[in-house]
């Protein structure tokens, strides 16, 4: 058998070979598939319990903005504490907080007192813990997630994830539709507590933090300007981050606001094609996962992501193009894979370049600068829209997103990450 074969052999085994070279994979895993799986199928069932209690569509923008707000806000700060302590207790003290704000919701929907004051209340707590459970998160995955195994347990995890971004919401649908609001909040209570059992096997594994000595005169603002650093110093890091700050408004902007419209309105398609349509794109990145995590190696890193950004704002201009349901839907199946490939790529470059003692700040700085200019962004697209029209709305954001991958490939350091 040529060396060749071997390697290929090898790659193709990586899937399998995750559970027995890691044995600290299993149980992160499966504690985010229950953890994530409750939360869709409360995405669900969260809209539809707002509409009926208020006949407002605003008002669930309220809602996630109360949501949002705390998340935003917190990030960095949150990332300087996770830093400083045990990230998987972190883990397991929000888990066992959220289990218990949900369980709370479940009751008082059982008891038909649910109020919009209430349900403000819980999103708003849900909100901070959110911000500190994503950096211990994104910690405890850069420790678990080897070298040996790095891209084939990126790969399985998001792959996983797609996959429940397509079943989630049909599991929630069912459950509203046949039981009621008040099981599927629930369930996801329930969620919560099997995630945190999983978890439970993780709280044996050290951290650099733990043994590092840190001065008591140290301020908040000094650690947070040391993530900032770690940011400074890598070039692939602080552009990407910035230029995806930006892309984030103009993508967001497509995917929530002018997509719907397009499938919707312009087209007058079924309601199920818009289902189809961003069941497309989940189709894309479970593709896409599954072919990164065949590789151990992927060279010309830099490259290939705005390669792959350039055409995942390419597919969102054509759009517009035919009135057709195939050709749409394999228009988001490519949008999907591209989006994948980039998230893959920048996942594992944060675990290689970011020092485990300063992944929670720099995680959360990440996060900042993708979902900190989120809202300005539906903002921006709605008056857009009104002031020059949907369409051209949507060939003026895809356009920008296009130029800004391509602008940044001119950057010698960029076409030189491998």
């Amino acid at each position: 058998m040529s060396s060749v074969n071997v390697k290929q052999r090898e790659d193709t085994l990586t899937f399998l070979q995750l559970f027995k070279k890691s044995p600290h994979f299993a149980a992160l895993l499966f504690g985010q598939i229950f953890s994530y799986l409750g939360s869709s199928i409360t995405n669900v069932i969260m809209p539809i319990v707002v509409l009926q209690e208020t006949k407002s569509a605003a008002m669930m923008g309220t809602v996630m903005a109360v949501y949002m707000v705390p998340f935003i806000l917190l990030l960095p700060f949150s990332g300087v504490l996770v830093d400083k302590m045990n990230k998987v207790k972190i883990m397991l003290f929000v888990d066992l907080v959220r289990f218990a704000l949900i369980l709370t919701l479940a009751t008082i929907s059982f008891l038909n007192q649910l109020s919009m004051t209430i349900l403000f209340i819980i999103m708003f707590l849900m909100g901070i813990m959110e911000s500190l459970f994503q950096p211990a998160h994104s910690g405890v995955r850069a420790k678990i997630f080897t070298k040996e195994i790095r891209n084939a347990a990126n790969s399985l995890t998001q792959v996983m994830m797609q996959g429940l971004k397509l079943f989630g919401p049909i599991i929630g649908g069912v459950i509203v539709s046949s039981f009621s609001a008040a099981w599927g909040f629930g369930i996801d209570a329930a969620t919560y507590i099997i995630s945190f059992l999983f978890l439970l096997s993780l709280r044996r594994l050290s951290f650099q933090s733990n043994t590092i000595n840190t001065s008591p005169k140290r301020s908040i603002k000094q650690d947070l300007l040391e993530g900032i650093e770690v940011i400074r110093q890598q070039s692939w890091l602080w552009i990407t981050i910035l230029a995806f700050s930006v892309i984030n408004i103009f993508w967001g902007g497509i995917m929530k606001v002018l997509l719907p419209w397009l499938i919707n309105v312009h087209y007058q398609f079924d309601p199920t094609v818009f289902g189809l349509v961003i069941s497309a794109s989940g189709a894309g990145g479970i593709v896409c996962g599954i072919i990164f995590g065949l590789r151990k190696q992927w060279n010309k890193r830099g490259i290939l992501t705005y390669i792959s950004v350039a055409l995942s704002g390419l597919s969102l201009l054509l759009l517009p193009a035919v009135a057709s349901i195939p050709f749409i839907m394999f228009l988001m199946f490519l949008n999907g894979a591209c989006n994948m490939f980039f998230g893959l790529i920048w996942e594992t470059s944060l675990q290689e370049l970011v020092p485990e003692e300063k992944f929670g700040r720099v995680a959360s700085l990440d996060m900042l600068g993708s979902f900190a200019l989120l809202p300005v962004g539906y903002l921006l697209t709605g008056w857009a829209a009104e002031g020059i029209g949907e369409i051209t709305t949507l060939l003026t954001f895809s356009s920008i997103i296009v130029l800004i991958a391509v602008l940044v490939l001119f950057h010698k350091r960029i076409r030189a990450f491998n």
